[in-house]
This record gives C-alpha cells, sequence and structure tokens, in this order.
C-alpha cells in the first residue's frame, strides 16, 4: 500500500476553494439545531447529486447518506456532522449568525455553529468533490455520511434507521474534527482517543412561597446550589489523579421572579470519563449527592435523575490508525502531525457507525484557528492558552482560509491508502500497513472537541 500524498486527487482543489467558503460562509450564517438540519441537509444533497452521487436523505431523521462506486476495491466511510448549537454568536464575523430556533422544550434559543460542523461539512462536499472528478486517481467505493445531531446521539439514529442493510458495509471509517488550535496541526492516537459522556437531567423538589417567608418554604434554588457546590469534590476527592474524569453543571434553572421562592429547580449535568470504573464512580457519586443534599434541605419529595443521553468512548483502531498516521506525516511536515498522548476529554457518537458496521474506524482533530492568535505559546508544554475560544464558546471562529483546504486534504489523504489502485483490504478488514516510522511530537495540553 502507498501512503504517497494523493496528488492526483488534489488537482484542481484551488480552483474549487472560493466556492467552498461561499458554502462555508452560508452554513455559518444559517445554523440548524439537532435534528433540525432540513436546510443543510437539502444543500448536501443537491451538491452530491450535481457531483454525480447516489444520494439518500431522511437517514435517521435528517441525515444524507451519498455513495459512489468507482470499479472494485474497499468502501471508506467519510463522515461529517451537521447540527449547530443553542449559542449566540459573538465572533463579530460578517457571516455571523443571528438565527434563533426553538430547542425540544419549546424554548426560542440562537443557534450557532460554535464547534466547527459547518466546516466538517464544507471539507467533506469538497472531497467529494474532488472524488467525482477525479475517478482516475481511486478505486473502490466511498460512502459519505452526513450526519444529524451529534450533539444528540444522530449516529445511533442513523444505524438504527437500517444504515447496515441500506449501504455499502466499509471496511473503515473515517472522521475528522476541527479543533482550538492553529491551522496546520493534525492530531490522533490508537485506541481510546476521546471520553464517554452522560447526559442527565436533575429535578430537585422544594415547596414554594413568598419570598419575604422562606422559613415556611424549602427553597429549591439553595438545595441546587448546595448540590452544585458538592458535586465539585467529587473529581477532585473521589477520582485517581491520573484518571481521566469531567463533571461539569451546564445548567441550572428554578423561579420566575425574585420574590417568589419556586416550587422546583432544574440542573443539567455532564460527565465525561475514560473507563468503565471512573464512569461508575462519578454516576454513582451524583446519585448520592443529589439525594443526600435534597435530604439535608428536607425536600418534600425523593429528586428526579434523569439519563438524556449516552456517548460510549471513541475508540481508534490501532492498525488503521497508525495507516492514516503514515499518510499523514507523507504529507505534512513532521512537527505537524501530533501524537495525541492521552484521551480528548470532549466526546464523540463516531464510533457507533465502526462498532455496528464491524469495521475499523479513525478519528482526528486538525487546527482551525489562525496562528497568529497564539503568539509564541508552547502548545506542546503548555496547551492552547486560556483566552482562546474553544468549541462550544460564542467567539470560537475557524478561519476559512486555510482551514477548508487543509480539512479537504486530510480527508483524501486519510482516504487514500485504502482507494489508491491496486489496494485490497487484508484479513478483517484492513489494508496492508506501510513502514512504521517514530512521531515524536507531543500534543499535551491539546483541548477537547466534539459533543
Amino acid at each position: 500500500m502507498t501512503t504517497a500524498p494523493p496528488s492526483a486527487l488534489l488537482v484542481g482543489l484551488d480552483r474549487q476553494l472560493p466556492d467552498l467558503t461561499a458554502l462555508y460562509r452560508d452554513l455559518h450564517a444559517q445554523p440548524e439545531l439537532s435534528h433540525q438540519e432540513f436546510r443543510t441537509a437539502g444543500v448536501v444533497a443537491a451538491r452530491l447529486r450535481a457531483q454525480g452521487w447516489q444520494v439518500t436523505e431522511g437517514v435517521g431523521g435528517t441525515g444524507v447518506v451519498g455513495v459512489l462506486t468507482n470499479g472494485d476495491g474497499p468502501v471508506v466511510l467519510l463522515r461529517a456532522d451537521m447540527d449547530a448549537l443553542p449559542v449566540r454568536e459573538e465572533t463579530g464575523l460578517p457571516y455571523a449568525s443571528t438565527a434563533t430556533g426553538t430547542d425540544p422544550d419549546g424554548n426560542e434559543v440562537p443557534v450557532m455553529h460554535a464547534c466547527g460542523h459547518d466546516l466538517h461539512v464544507t471539507c467533506l462536499l469538497g472531497a467529494c468533490g474532488q472524488l467525482a472528478g477525479h475517478r482516475h486517481a481511486w478505486r473502490g467505493t466511498v460512502v459519505a455520511v452526513f450526519q444529524p445531531a451529534e450533539e444528540d446521539c444522530g449516529a445511533p439514529a442513523m444505524v438504527a434507521d437500517g444504515f447496515l442493510d441500506r449501504f455499502p458495509r466499509p471496511d473503515v471509517c473515517l472522521a475528522q474534527h476541527a479543533a482550538p488550535a492553529p491551522v496546520g496541526i493534525v492530531g490522533t492516537r490508537p485506541g481510546t482517543v476521546m471520553a464517554a459522556s452522560d447526559a442527565l437531567a436533575v429535578r430537585l423538589f422544594g415547596r414554594g412561597g413568598h419570598g419575604s417567608t422562606p422559613a415556611a418554604t424549602v427553597d429549591p434554588v439553595v438545595m441546587a446550589s448546595a448540590v452544585v457546590m458538592r458535586l465539585q469534590t467529587v473529581v477532585a476527592r473521589e477520582v485517581p489523579a491520573d484518571q481521566l474524569a469531567v463533571l461539569t453543571v451546564g445548567s441550572i434553572h428554578a423561579g420566575t421572579r425574585e420574590n417568589v421562592i419556586a416550587d422546583t429547580a432544574d440542573l443539567r449535568i455532564s460527565v465525561r470519563s475514560a473507563t468503565p470504573a471512573v464512569r461508575g464512580r462519578l454516576l454513582s457519586a451524583i446519585r448520592r449527592i443529589v439525594h443526600a443534599e435534597a435530604a439535608a434541605s428536607g425536600a418534600p419529595k425523593e429528586p428526579e435523575i434523569t439519563a438524556l443521553a449516552e456517548f460510549p468512548v471513541t475508540v481508534n483502531d490501532p492498525e488503521a490508525t497508525e495507516t492514516v498516521l503514515g499518510a499523514f506525516r507523507a504529507t505534512l511536515a513532521s512537527p505537524s502531525v501530533i501524537a495525541l498522548p492521552q484521551p480528548l476529554t470532549g466526546s464523540e457518537d463516531f464510533g457507533a457507525f465502526g462498532a455496528a458496521l464491524g469495521a475499523p474506524s479513525v478519528y482526528w482533530i486538525f487546527g482551525a484557528l489562525d496562528p497568529a492568535a497564539f503568539g509564541d505559546a508552547d502548545l506542546s508544554a503548555d496547551g492552547v492558552p486560556a483566552e482562546i475560544p474553544h468549541n462550544h464558546s460564542p467567539r470560537f471562529a475557524p478561519v476559512p482560509d486555510p482551514a477548508i483546504g487543509l480539512g479537504v486534504r486530510h480527508l483524501l489523504t486519510a482516504a487514500t491508502p485504502w482507494l489508491a489502485p491496486g489496494v485490497h483490504p487484508a484479513p478483517g478488514g484492513h489494508t496492508a500497513r506501510p513502514p512504521r516510522t517514530v512521531d515524536r511530537s507531543h500534543g499535551r495540553g491539546l483541548p477537547p472537541s466534539g459533543a
């Protein structure tokens, strides 16, 4: 198998970039929430059909799948996610979003592509255009997956919608994610690459009344405050320091007026872990603390804890990851290719495809921000500076040039070892590995991406 740069597949990419940049700005300005990506899906489907792909819409809700067969050979799945977040944009960009949407609770919320999914869609459409326009340069089948609701378990929904029976079974599944790092950096690792995630809703019950007579009430705001503060001790005091664990209370709501003590308070909690043991410890601690604080406050009713979503750890197949890293090293200068030393604390549902389809998966991150913003920061030693906007920030602003072109190149480079003419999959779905090289770069401190 060759790991040479996919030069033939890149011919004409520069001419495509102005159109891709316009597409990116359009998608960024008109974001859509999870499960509501109707316009985005329509744009994707129309572009794929114009390129000559066989297109299926409505997969798992609003998902779009394109299939392009080009002779005998391996099947490669390339995936991009399409949904945006309920965030009010503060980038100041001329194409900044002013959109609003309706969340699952019926509330009108601002909407922003604060996680780079608009960039992912643009890059995959660009890669699809190159594959369709240069069929002489590759052999096999490509399954392009434009997934809804990555922030809300859209991949399992696509799998449950008969993905296995409706589309070619892949020999490898590939995906990438924009990261708050300088453009030009690309990083991944074999094994666990992203943490598991659990999302929980907690409702605390009090006894409402007048703000002037708190002694006649059980105040759920005070109860919720005690829960939030106590939860901050779980990672610091109950999880070993060498284990990945994050516990975040991202939402707290109670009451309607300053002089009314409410009956209930609602919390939304995000939990990240890399092992079943740590996950179990975190979830058990949350249940213990929530119930104990409710009892200590004299709550008239037991609290309710509801599981909202669960993302398993994202696992990169070691052999396939080595193949992709070899292709990246052959294309990029070695300092730009980073071997991540530990799993990222962000989470993903991309692994659902490989797990359900029995195919190896490789997931990588790539820098999407202006290098000038980082100054002289040493990312390998100190990580990304705190002032740099991370994913999910209202100020997260990828630079389309050159991030789009690099994102397209990364997808094509990663796929080339399987799609190069004459390559055939080895037993177990892998292709023969390229010669191993040693990566002496570091990735300490790179931030999370994904859900």
